[in-house]
């Protein structure tokens, strides 16, 4: 049987390797963070000896007292097992830093996790990826402009990062699968907790084409707000860079550019209305230095060389949608339609007696209702709840 390269078979299964159960046991345990983690595997030659050492040995190693008593106790093993048995049930996997799959952009950061859950192809965590960030709350134009980047990069084969939090999170990832494109979720709460519920249908998708869903915090871990913070400098690390779309001035998103700033990633923001307190961080941040986006060229350009050519060569004739697009052109609007489409912008939704009013002397409310669904069928509009509709990107 082939096992994966953390795992070995034995008689009754497949069991965890020694040192990523070491891992496990180090990172269930209480009291210890990452950084302290790593300190201590960097001074033993292998992180399975913790399960032999004394207490004066553990206590070298400056762990807190709960934490050498309970691993002395045999108790982290214990846990750890339990834990990695959970996982196997769900259909996960664990990726630590003596795992081949372990992102070499991730170990670089001040306090990478020295434990990965994953569920999916763990493989591409070490892919050119970006991270797409934004407000929980965005504006038509925001949804849209997040899914065109995303949709646009991810077809170029730039690996889509976020979050999965209601809002821009969201937009981006179904971004990448309308590109029929793999993505990378990375959770505030176990791998087996759906955050937030409505999001369901769209992990089983993230998964099904191929992608993958990330934490750092064990299974059964509920949505704690401590957790999101921590979860976003992964979301940085993981990433070349962070694009940020729509974010107030106290918003979360923050902390992923500042912790993309401290992790020397670059940093990319789309403008918005400065009119709208969603325009805060991102004109901020361009003020500061980051790269002011408009189209997936602008990120493309800025990527270092070699990424993109790699990415061109593996996308190969695909890479060109541009020249794919013109063999389909797009259908011929009727009249009516082309009267619908102009009233409608793509910053701003327009609710149905909004519509009906502004083309109250041109067109009939039946006339009006067919374009406005022959539009929605083209993909040229999207209906928004309430019967509002937004012209799309």
């Amino acid at each position: 049987m082939t096992t994966q390269p953390f795992e070995q078979a034995t008689s009754t299964g497949v069991r965890c390797d020694e040192d990523v159960l070491a891992c496990l046991a180090l990172a269930l345990a209480p009291g210890l963070g990452p950084r302290r983690i790593f300190e201590a595997l960097r001074g033993i030659d292998a992180a399975s000896r913790i399960f032999a050492m004394s207490l004066t040995e553990l206590e070298s190693l400056r762990f807190p007292v709960q934490a050498v008593q309970w691993i002395f106790e045999g108790k982290a093993r214990e846990a750890a097992e339990e834990e990695w048995a959970r996982v196997r049930e769900q259909g996960g996997t664990l990726v630590t830093v003596y795992s081949p799959e372990y992102p070499e952009r991730l170990r670089e950061i001040y306090d990478p996790p020295p434990v990965l859950w994953v569920r999916g192809n763990a493989k591409l965590l070490a892919r050119p990826s970006l991270a797409v960030v934004g407000t929980r709350h965005p504006s038509p134009y925001g949804s849209g402009v997040a899914e065109m980047l995303s949709r646009d990069l991810a077809a170029r084969r730039l690996l889509i990062v976020s979050g999965m939090a209601r809002g821009i999170d969201t937009c981006a990832h179904k971004g990448a699968l309308a590109a029929r494109m793999p993505n990378v979720a990375v959770w505030g709460t176990g791998i087996d907790v759906i955050y937030p519920k409505e999001n369901k249908k769209l992990a089983e998708e993230i998964l099904a084409t191929g992608g993958a869903i990330v934490s750092e915090v064990p299974m059964g871990t509920f949505p704690a707000p401590q957790n999101f913070p921590r979860r976003n400098r992964i979301i940085s690390g993981l990433s070349l860079g962070v694009l940020v779309i729509e974010a107030s001035e106290n918003s979360g998103t923050r902390v992923t550019a500042r912790c993309a700033s401290e992790q020397n990633r670059d940093l990319y923001a789309v403008p918005g209305n400065v009119t709208s307190k969603n325009s805060w961080t991102p004109n901020t941040l361009i003020k500061q230095g980051a790269k002011l986006v408009a189209t997936w060229e602008d990120v493309w350009e800025d990527l270092p060389s070699q990424v993109r050519v790699d990415l061109e060569a593996e996308a190969g004739i695909e890479s060109k949608p541009e020249a794919a697009a013109s063999l389909l052109p797009d259908p011929v609007l009727r009249p009516h339609e082309v009267m619908v489409l102009e009233v409608l912008r793509t910053d701003e939704s327009l609710q149905m007696d909004e519509i009906l009013d502004s083309l109250e002397t041109q067109l009939t409310s039946s006339e009006v209702f067919t374009a406005l669904f022959e539009l929605e069928i083209t993909g040229r509009i999207r209906q928004l709840p309430g019967k509002n509709y937004v012209r799309t990107l």
